[in-house]
C-alpha cells in the first residue's frame, strides 16, 4: 500500500466513514476484484474478496457499487453474491438496482447500426474468436496472444475503426488487453458523477480501479473522495492510493468494514 497523493489523509478518510452521510464504496471488477484470465469467464475475485463485499453489503451501511466495463449478465455469475449490490454496467450504459431492475442508455440509430456493422465486419475479419458482444460496445481481446497476433488486431481494428467511429456515435478506446468499440460520451467518470449526484455533497465515497477507463473515473471524483489505484504494478495515475491485490486490497476492505460497522 502506497500513499500516492501527500494532499490526502487516509485516516481522516476511514474517520469519516463512521458518521454523517452514506459512504459510497465503488469498485471495478476485472483487474480489482478479480485477476484477469484469457478465459472471461474465469475471472473470479481474489479469495477473501466476496466475503468481504457480502459483509459491507449487509452489515454497513455503504451504498456499495460496481462500475465496470462488463454487462451485468456476464459479470453477476462471476461475482457470486446473494443480495446484489448496484451495477453501473458496459462502462455506465447499464444500471442494475439492488432489487435487480435493470435500466439501459438508449442506442440512437446510427450507434445500433454502427456496432452491427462492426460485428459483421469482425467476423468477415476472421476475429471472432477475440470479439466480445455486449448491447452497447463490441470489444476485441487479444490477452494471451503472440505479440505480434496481438499487435496485427489492434493495427487491424485500429485501421478500420479509429476514423469511422465518430461518424456512428462511437469511440474506439484502449483497454488493458484489447480495444473497445463503444458509445460515445458514456464512460465511467459519466456513471461516478451519476452515482454522486444522487448523494449529499459531503459524502464520503471511494472509487477503486485498475485500468486507464478507471482514469476517467477518478477525475470526476470530488476532492474528498479517495481515489484508489489497484494493480500489481504502478504506472502514471490520478490515483491517491496503490493497492497491491489481492493482500491490500483485502486490508482495505477489511478497514472499511471495520470504520463502517
Amino acid at each position: 500500500m502506497k500513499l500516492l497523493n501527500d494532499r490526502v489523509d487516509v485516516d481522516r478518510f476511514y474517520g469519516r466513514l463512521a458518521a454523517g452521510p452514506t459512504p459510497i464504496l465503488m469498485l471495478d471488477y476485472d483487474g480489482t476484484l478479480a485477476p484477469f484470465r484469457v478465459d472471461l469467464d474465469e475471472a473470479i475475485p481474489y479469495p477473501g474478496v466476496r466475503s468481504r463485499l457480502t459483509r459491507i453489503r449487509e452489515e454497513t451501511r455503504t451504498r456499495l457499487v460496481l462500475v465496470s466495463g462488463r454487462w451485468s449478465e456476464d459479470l453477476i455469475p462471476l461475482l457470486g453474491m446473494s443480495r446484489l449490490p448496484e451495477i453501473w454496467g458496459c462502462h455506465g450504459a447499464e444500471r442494475v438496482y439492488p432489487d435487480g431492475a435493470i435500466k439501459f442508455v438508449k442506442l440512437r440509430p446510427e450507434a445500433e447500426r454502427g456496432l452491427e456493422e462492426a460485428r459483421q465486419w469482425a467476423v468477415e475479419a476472421g476475429l471472432s474468436e477475440v470479439l466480445e458482444h455486449k448491447p452497447t460496445s463490441v470489444a476485441f481481446h487479444w490477452r494471451g496472444l503472440p505479440e505480434a497476433r496481438a499487435s496485427a488486431i489492434k493495427t487491424e481494428v485500429a485501421d478500420r475503426w479509429l476514423a469511422a467511429a465518430a461518424s456512428r456515435d462511437l469511440v474506439l478506446r484502449e483497454f488493458d488487453g484489447g480495444l473497445e468499440l463503444r458509445l460515445a460520451g458514456i464512460d465511467k467518470g459519466r456513471a461516478v458523477r451519476a452515482i454522486l449526484k444522487e448523494a449529499e455533497p459531503d459524502t464520503p465515497a471511494a472509487y477503486l480501479g485498475d485500468d486507464l477507463t478507471d482514469e476517467e473515473a477518478f477525475a470526476a471524483m470530488p476532492d474528498h473522495g479517495l481515489k484508489v489505484l489497484v494493480r500489481k504494478e504502478l504506472r502514471q495515475t490520478r490515483a491517491d492510493l496503490w493497492l497491491v491485490p489481492p493482500d491490500d486490497l483485502l486490508i482495505f476492505l477489511d478497514r472499511w468494514i471495520t470504520s463502517c460497522g
